[in-house]
């Protein structure tokens, strides 16, 4: 079956050329925008797993159907690293690495925050209970019945405007965990109105960058690290 995709507009096409950090056969990995979404949605809105699809139809003249699996997914509002696999055997080795939360594979994120963290670094635990029908996070220092333990390190970069720039690794991944956890220490991420922020940013979007991730290449078994440089979070 022959895959039928969109044409993409040559501002676009370029914008998504030079937003993929690494490609090889096996991997596209990619600088979202805020706003962009990872994977399809009740929105009905474009996923970039399908303009990827679109992109590379065009870009490589594929006849047939385009792979481009979604190991794991950012929040709309956030930017940064996303990692795609182009055949199905990366997808399932990258789903098990992501689901074993070991040291194959290793995020960093970047973050504005309204308030300087005390202490300036650490690690934070908490339980994290997920509330489906409001879509956000809660927090707690002791066991509760459907929270999941969840850690990261964090550690303040420098003052900048205003705000406070943090680079957070996650140790578990679990729904808005950054964005939780930092507002339990009272140092909630800028623009993020949902966990208590003063306003919200111009873009929609929140504050929080994943800046880059190190990971066990799937299928050629190297150690590949990925940057995603952005202006607000050097």
């Amino acid at each position: 079956m022959s895959g039928v995709y969109r044409h993409i507009p040559v501002a676009e096409y370029e914008d998504i050329a030079s937003r993929i950090l690494y490609e090889d056969n096996h991997l596209l990995v990619m600088n979202k925008k805020v706003g962009e979404i990872v994977q399809g949605d009740k929105t009905g809105d474009e996923p970039l797993s399908d303009t990827l699809k679109a992109f590379v139809a065009q870009r490589d003249s594929k006849p047939g159907q385009v792979f481009m699996g979604v190991p794991h997914r950012l929040d709309r509002p956030v930017s940064g690293v996303v990692i795609f696999a182009k055949t199905s055997k990366a997808l399932e080795r990258l789903n098990e690495m992501f689901r074993s939360e070991g040291d194959k594979i290793q995020k960093r994120y970047r973050a504005l925050v309204e308030k300087c963290p005390e202490p300036q670094e650490g690690e934070l635990v908490h339980y994290l209970y997920r509330n489906e029908k409001q879509n956000k996070s809660y927090a707690y220092t002791q066991p509760k019945s459907g929270a999941k333990e969840s850690k990261l390190r964090y550690r303040l970069l420098h003052p900048t405007i205003n705000y406070f720039l943090v680079e957070v690794e996650l140790l578990t991944g679990r729904h808005h965990q950054i964005r939780c956890q930092l507002s339990t220490i009272g140092s909630v991420i800028k623009g993020d109105l949902k966990y208590g922020a003063r306003r919200s940013n111009r873009d929609g979007g929140i504050s929080l960058h994943a800046y880059s991730v190190s990971f066990v290449h799937p299928v050629k078994k190297e150690r590949v690290e990925i940057i995603a440089h952005h202006p607000l979070y050097e």
